[in-house]
């Protein structure tokens, strides 16, 4: 092995140390919109890029959180069936890497002088998500250092040679480095991966490195729009009607204002809408909502008869939902829903259904890479 590789970490997944920097970084990913196994853009060109560099027919941006791995950056090689279709799968929830890593590798001649391994036909396709110990990620984050493996097979300790990630995928050599956002925090790594013995030289570490370094960028870019969405949250707070910004499919409140608690119950932050809010649920809000995170366009409920819990008898409410990124280019995270009393249809119906339009709009434009906030 190369003299600069660490020493092999021992540090349990269950530790007290452990726990803690997996909270943080799981609490940080859900505050940069990062928390879910679906593949970014961004990720997947740094991934493609690690990948090509090191000529390995594996590649990841792996962001670590408290239980779980998520391959937000995922690059494979060409299949047999052509660099389209490769493309597609690497796109997609689940990826097939291993019967295309492995026959990919021994279309290239990678396995030359080295044991057949696993059958690939029986090595199971790499999805966008695995547990902690799946591979070695876990041990660059935790040692905040680059771990290099040149033989897998050849390492005196059980726990590399016996790693799930060598068993089901055949990996005999590993490279990662850590993957730090601009607080220093580091959330993942970038790292790379083969079917064969290799020797990882310092030009490898570096250019892992200097990807890694690219990233910055992306999450400055997130904290950004984050900032000035908080600075909409405090518009939000003074208007008279319910608002509230949801993350992901299963649609974590992130933010809800004192209207929409009065209308329609308090509930924790990041707790999952569909289970505290069954009224909105049960009328089709949060099917809106759905359908607005899957298009990627502002989606609208016209009328829907709702109990509020600020009247004694059942209001109609508009529902506008629109879609929200944490970054210009990023794929849709969130959506902000607001909904306008319109029952009767009075003069102060309209005023609000303008005011509701505007910030509407205000968020479709941080979501193009506009301004803050009018005031």
């Amino acid at each position: 092995m190369e003299p600069l590789t660490p020493p092999t970490p021992r540090t349990p997944l269950t530790t007290d140390h452990a726990r803690r920097e997996g909270e943080r970084r799981r609490r940080r990913l859900q505050v940069l919109g990062l928390n879910s196994p679906g593949p970014e853009p961004a990720f997947d060109r740094v991934a493609r890029l690690a990948g090509q560099l090191a000529q390995a027919p594996l590649a990841l941006v792996n962001l670590v959180g408290d239980e779980r791995q998520l391959y937000r950056g995922l690059f494979l090689p060409p299949a047999p069936g052509g660099e389209g279709e490769a493309a597609g799968r690497a796109e997609g929830g689940r990826s097939g890497a291993g019967r295309a890593g492995a026959e990919a590798a021994r279309a290239e001649g990678v396995m030359e002088g080295v044991a057949e391994g696993p059958d690939p036909d029986a090595v199971p396709d790499l999805a966008r998500e695995a547990p902690l110990d799946y591979g070695f990620c876990f041990r660059v984050v935790m040692g905040r250092a680059p771990f290099l493996l040149d033989d897998i097979a050849a390492h005196p300790d059980p726990e590399v040679t016996g790693n799930p990630m060598v068993r089901e995928l055949g990996v005999r050599a590993y490279l990662g480095t850590p993957l730090p956002d601009h607080t220093g925090l580091v959330l993942g790594t970038v790292c790379v991966a083969d079917l064969r013995p290799r020797r990882w030289g310092r030009q490898h570490q570096e250019s892992l490195r200097e990807l890694a370094g690219t990233l910055l960028a992306e999450f400055r870019v997130r904290d950004s729009l984050l900032a000035q969405q908080q600075e909409l949250f405090a518009v939000f707070d003074a208007v008279p009607f319910p608002v509230m910004l949801t993350q992901g499919p299963d649609h974590l409140l992130r933010y809800a204002n004192a209207g929409q608690g009065m209308a329609f119950g308090r509930v924790r932050q990041l707790s999952p809408g569909r289970q505290v809010l069954p009224g909105l649920d049960a009328v089709g809000v949060f099917d809106t909502m759905d359908r607005a995170l899957r298009t990627g366009e502002t989606a609208t409920l016209p009328e829907a008869p709702i109990a509020s819990y600020d009247s004694r008898s059942p209001q109609i409410y508009r529902f506008t939902c629109a879609p929200v990124r944490v970054s210009p280019k990023a794929p849709v995270s969130g959506v902000l829903t607001v909904g306008i009393n319109i029952t009767g249809h009075s003069p102060a119906d309209a005023g609000s259904r303008r005011l509701a339009a505007d910030l509407t709009s205000q968020v479709e434009r941080l979501n193009n890479g506009g301004g803050p906030p009018r005031p």
